[in-house]
């Protein structure tokens, strides 16, 4: 069998980044896992400069607690880094405004996406984006 590559990867990270509730993101967890894919997500929200780090962290740890990566330098750094990756991609429209959605991250085998699906503006005014990073981790 083929398996699946970075596209199918990063299509996973999307559909986790957009779950509506708790429950439906358990729900395509499980499927995903009966494919083999290993998935989390995470939400939150913040001030988009003074948040980043914290963003960063947050995919970090809920891939390390879900056991999409081990506890090493390079899978946590490859998650930071396909975080940063996806953050940079919705910056020009987030800088200055308060941002929350959620963080989805998929894995398979040696490919790792993290998508963020993030509101941005205040109040009811909100822009939409969606940002995406992909890293390889052997």
């Amino acid at each position: 069998m083929y398996g699946y590559g970075s596209r199918q990867i990063s299509s996973v990270a999307i559909e986790m980044a957009i779950t509506k509730t708790r429950e439906e993101e358990i729900e395509k967890k499980a499927v995903f896992a009966e494919q083999g894919i290993k998935t989390a997500a995470v939400d939150c929200g913040g001030e988009f400069i003074s948040s980043v780090k914290k963003f960063v962290e947050r995919a970090v740890v809920a891939a390390k607690r879900e056991g999409v990566i081990k506890e090493t330098h390079s899978e946590e750094g490859a998650v930071a880094g396909a975080t940063r990756e996806a953050l940079s991609q919705i910056s020009l429209k987030a800088v200055g405004f308060n941002v929350g959605g959620k963080i989805g991250i998929a894995r398979y085998h040696d490919h790792i996406s993290v998508a963020v699906f993030f509101g941005i503006g205040l109040l009811h005014l909100d822009e939409v984006a969606i940002g995406l990073g992909h890293r390889a981790i052997s």
